[in-house]
């Protein structure tokens, strides 16, 4: 069974930082892309970021680069989203998905992925 779980959210004062972990399990994730999103409260879900494949090709919405990095570990069985400098605008549920690689045309397209965690909250806020 595929299962993706995020961890490592949770409250933050703004100016601090946060890591967002997504494993994967029962599936290795080293040829697929894995992407987070996220929903603010009253908003639609955005991408966030992606880590394209095992080459570690990335993407970034515009808004967020520079602030915030995806990376895998050397197992490829966990993303990583680290979230530095972060505003009161970042609360969210953050959401990973992951896809075949082959199969992403648009890596910050929801539809573009058939597989999903649950969310983590992240709140920023003092």
């Amino acid at each position: 069974q595929v299962e993706l779980v995020e961890s490592g959210g949770g409250l933050v004062q703004p100016g601090g930082s946060l890591r967002l972990s997504c494993a994967a399990s029962g599936f290795a994730l080293d040829n697929f892309a894995v992407a987070w999103f996220r929903r603010a409260p009253g908003k639609e879900r955005e991408g966030v970021s992606c880590i394209a494949d095992s080459n570690g090709v990335t993407y970034y919405s515009d808004s967020l680069k520079g602030r915030f990095t995806i990376s895998r570990d050397n197992a490829g069985s966990t993303v990583y989203l680290q979230m530095n400098s972060l505003k009161p605008e970042d609360t969210a549920t953050y959401y990973c998905a992951a896809e075949e690689a082959w199969r992403i045309e648009h890596p910050l397209k929801e539809h573009e992925y058939r597989y999903w965690g649950q969310g983590t909250q992240v709140t920023v806020s003092s």
